[in-house]
């Protein structure tokens, strides 16, 4: 995928990261990483806490070869933290709530949705969503499909 066609900051899925360590998908992998690489080093990466507490649940739980204590803290303190942007308020879960509702999806991609919107990004990098939708002007983008 390329990066350098999309305006602005690019708000980044959980899913990404956890494909850059799927050794069951390595034409998956191999982008997840480039993708990462590419956004860490123009500083137009985001994330929000949510998807550093998803991948450190996965991470340790679901990979074929779970990540050690160390190697998850050196990837957080590496890649993670400084492209993590968003912390939660009371507010973001109110209007988190409320998107999910106008926008009929589920509440965790509503978090992903309203932090993408709090931090200003033109689009979300996901598998996950329906890409090609644009929700209150933040276009989803499958970074995976081809044309992309």
């Amino acid at each position: 995928m390329d990066i350098e066609r999309i305006r602005g900051s690019i708000f980044i899925d959980t899913n990404i990261f956890v494909y850059s360590f799927d050794e069951t998908a390595p034409q998956k992998r191999s982008a997840a990483q480039a993708l990462i690489r590419s956004l860490l080093k123009s500083q137009r990466g985001i994330i929000s806490s949510q998807v550093v507490q998803e991948f450190l649940s996965v991470s340790q739980r679901r990979f074929v070869r779970p990540l050690s204590v160390s190697e998850a803290r050196d990837y957080l303190r590496a890649v993670l933290l400084p492209i993590c942007r968003h912390y939660p308020s009371a507010a973001f879960y109110d209007r988190a709530l409320l998107l999910r509702e106008e926008m009929r999806i589920a509440f965790y991609d509503a978090l992903i949705l309203t932090a993408a919107l709090d931090t200003r990004c033109s689009v979300v990098l996901s598998e996950d969503l329906q890409s090609g939708r644009t929700m209150h002007g933040v276009r989803i983008v499958n970074p995976f499909d081809v044309g992309t």
